[in-house]
């Protein structure tokens, strides 16, 4: 039996101590541990050679002392596993992009089972054990992977920017069903990976989701996501689901609600005070400060957190029982760390006192 703490708590919506605090990308370009290690050496090495990964991810731990730690990866290795090749130059780049329906064909090209397809990502359980006997205890430790719209915004279009207009095509033509049916079995994989080697929580980022209306995301995303989750469920029915979903709101999370995960990952374009009060019940909550107003100049910042926190701490206390404290998105390249450093200073006051 896993220890209890203060993520697991709240993702379980019992936790009666401080909401815990994280955030994503809180290993990065941002902090200078992560810029000491990238000087000697590349992305691809710092992902996949298990000792630096775990490094990485544990600089912001020792620094900051976040409550959680997340691997450091990269959400895209599941495309460069299935042949569409990847390089970081310095961000990504596929060799190829679904740019019709006769290019599924050239997924997978060697047909390698589920199990032979796995063994491309081993690198991370190695990582997770390494992270998960280096990390304290009372402190958890997070996987994560790609959601399936978001996998095929990349694996089409090769980022997530601009008008991504053959991407969307895409989710209609073919294309995103043949995608996905080569994708889920990796995919489910993927997060057993994760879970079996330490991860006390699997989260799936789609970043892509708000770039399509919700009757959409419920008619194609949301069966692709659903099945997936259960068949995850299945295997791991103890390690929660967090479920982020960039650029959504109410009238997207309406169709998530029969879905088996614990916790939604929300931006931030809503309100936290609002999202715990109307869908605290349903699912335990993680955000969600505007990544943005951490580049301020330090005193500003600090006016903008105090402004976040206190229509929260206005709330009856068990609303917070289900509260993952963090930002609305990972915390960006240019952000000063005093700013981050305020962040969590400010937070553990406010709820220790």
């Amino acid at each position: 039996m896993k220890p209890e703490t203060l993520y697991t708590n709240a993702v379980f919506k019992k936790n009666h101590g401080r909401p815990p605090v994280w955030m994503m990308r809180q290993a990065g370009r941002y902090h200078s541990h992560y810029q000491n290690m990238k000087r000697q050496n590349t992305f691809m090495e710092l992902c996949k050679v298990p000792e630096l990964a775990c490094e990485v991810t544990m600089g912001p731990i020792r620094d900051f002392d976040f409550d959680a730690a997340i691997l450091f990866s990269d959400l895209l290795f599941p495309l460069e596993v299935l042949g569409m090749g990847l390089e970081y130059i310095p961000g990504p780049k596929l060799a190829w992009h679904l740019k019709e329906l006769s290019d599924l064909s050239r997924l997978n090209p060697d047909k390698k089972t589920t199990a032979e397809l796995i063994e491309g990502i081993a690198y991370q359980g190695k990582a997770l054990n390494l992270i998960r006997a280096a990390l304290d205890p009372k402190k958890s430790l997070l996987g994560f992977v790609g959601g399936p719209m978001t996998l095929f915004y990349y694996a089409a279009e090769g980022s997530h920017q601009g008008t991504l207009q053959n991407a969307k095509s895409g989710l209609t033509d073919g294309r995103f069903d043949g995608f996905y049916k080569v994708l889920a079995p990796l995919l489910i994989e993927n997060m057993c990976l994760q879970a079996k080697n330490g991860a006390d929580a699997v989260a799936m980022m789609d970043t892509c989701a708000g770039e399509i209306d919700p009757a959409l995301y419920r008619e194609v995303v949301v069966p692709a996501i659903r099945d997936v989750l259960i068949q995850f469920r299945r295997r791991h029915p103890n390690t929660p689901v967090v479920y982020y979903s960039k650029g959504t709101g109410p009238w997207h999370w309406q169709h998530l609600e029969s879905l088996p995960f614990e916790c939604l990952g929300v931006d931030w374009k809503t309100p936290m005070a609002e999202t715990l009060q109307n869908f605290g019940s349903k699912w335990s909550i993680q955000g969600n400060f505007d990544p943005n107003l951490m580049l301020l100049p330090e005193q500003a910042c600090l006016k903008e957190i105090e402004k976040f926190f206190d229509p929260i701490l206005k709330l009856p206390r068990e609303k917070l029982q289900g509260w993952v404290c963090g930002l609305g998105h990972g915390v960006i390249q240019w952000t000063p760390e005093e700013n981050v450093r305020n962040f969590l200073r400010y937070q553990k006051e406010v709820f220790s006192s």
